[in-house]
C-alpha cells in the first residue's frame, strides 16, 4: 500500500470508530448504566448513582481501590458514621475526589449519602436529608 491509500484507510478506520463511539450503545454495560445529558445526573435513587457516579472509583462493593490513585474502601468506613462528612466531601471534594455535588441537586446527595451509610457493612440509621444537603452547600 502507499502511503496515501494508508492514510485513507487510517481515517475511515478512526471516523468508523468514532461513529460507533458516539451511539451510547457503545458504552453500555452488564451493570444497567445509564447516561445522563448535560452536566447534572439524571438517576434519583442511592443505589442508581452510586452504580453511576461513585463505583468506578469506589469499586461495585465499596471496598476501594488502589491504581491510578488511592480510592478509599466506603465498605465498613467509620467516617460514614455522621451523614455530614460525606455531605462535605461530595459537595466539596476532598483530596482526588472532585467535588461531584455540583452534579446533583440536594436530594440526590442525600440518596447517595444515604445509600453508602446504609450499604457496604455500614449501618447508620439516621437519614441525611435534603436540608441538610442544602445547609452544607
Amino acid at each position: 500500500m502507499t502511503t496515501k491509500t494508508n492514510r485513507s484507510f487510517g481515517l475511515a478506520a478512526a471516523a468508523a470508530i468514532l461513529t460507533a463511539l458516539s451511539t451510547p450503545a457503545a458504552f453500555a454495560d452488564s451493570a444497567g448504566a445509564t447516561f445522563s445529558t448535560g452536566d447534572k445526573f439524571s438517576q434519583k435513587t442511592g443505589d442508581a448513582l452510586y452504580a453511576n457516579l461513585c463505583q468506578a472509583c469506589h469499586m461495585e462493593k465499596g471496598e476501594g481501590a488502589v491504581g491510578a490513585g488511592k480510592y478509599p474502601a466506603l465498605a465498613k468506613n467509620a467516617n460514614l458514621e455522621s451523614a455530614g462528612y460525606p455531605i462535605y466531601v461530595i459537595l466539596h471534594g476532598q483530596k482526588g475526589m472532585p467535588p461531584v455535588g455540583q452534579m446533583l441537586d440536594d436530594e440526590q446527595v442525600a440518596a447517595v449519602v444515604n445509600y453508602v451509610r446504609t450499604h457496604f457493612g455500614n449501618d447508620y440509621k439516621d437519614a441525611a436529608t435534603a436540608q441538610d444537603v442544602k445547609d452544607a452547600r
